[in-house]
């Protein structure tokens, strides 16, 4: 499999050899950081769905809600209820969308195999939040792009994904073995990020970041 010219598909730069294991090849981006697996490496949409739904995501499961709070909290100390936020990437057990309903937002939910409702991508939200998605992304930035579309001004992108730090740490990082994991971002992505499309960024914790929209 020949991936010497993939390019970032955050920021469209060619891409340098970072890490190989058994299984893929991963690259990195000079200009933004991000880390990520070339197309030939990435499974189609029946396997990853298929992967997807080995996930165990119950609403009624106290540990999945504690993992989730991070998340919750960072809406809870930027925006006020009743707003109204979306969940994009809910997956098979909604359960994020459940807790800021519980604490009086109007919440919406997409995604792509669970909850494909393309109307809710034509709305205007307060907040939206994308927790354990970004590093399924294949082409985050059409996604961000499409998410930043839907906030309203002043709007919060709340997203949460573990954090890539030196690449001698991404040799021993659990998180590759996941096979839906394709991009990984460090702070330093993020900072990108924020640079590009002209947002704030609160680096929240060691897996949470927010970005506001002006």
């Amino acid at each position: 499999m020949d991936s010497s010219t993939h390019r970032c598909p955050l920021c469209g730069d060619t891409t340098e050899p970072c890490h190989e294991d058994q299984r893929r090849k991963y690259r990195q981006c000079p200009t933004c950081a991000l880390i990520s697996v070339p197309t030939p490496y990435q499974l189609d949409a029946t396997a990853e769905k298929r992967y997807y739904e080995l996930h165990e995501n119950d609403p009624g499961d106290a540990g999945y809600r504690r993992f989730l709070s991070r998340a919750a909290e960072a809406v809870r100390t930027r925006v006020t209820p009743p707003a109204h936020g979306l969940d994009f990437g809910s997956g098979p057990g909604p359960t994020l969308s459940l807790m800021l309903e519980e604490a009086g937002y109007t919440m919406s939910i997409y995604d792509k195999y669970f909850a494909a409702r393309p109307l809710a991508l034509q709305e205007t939200y307060d907040f939206v939040t994308a927790t354990e998605v970004f590093e399924h992304l294949a082409r985050p930035a059409t996604i961000i792009r499409r998410l930043l579309s839907c906030l309203r001004p002043g709007g919060w992108l709340i997203v949460m994904t573990k954090r890539a730090r030196d690449r001698a740490a991404f040799a021993q990082w659990h998180y590759t073995h996941d096979p839906t994991h394709i991009a990984f971002y460090g702070d330093a992505t993020f900072h990108w990020i924020a640079e590009r499309f002209g947002l704030e960024l609160d680096i929240v914790g060691a897996d949470v970041v927010a970005l506001r929209q002006p």
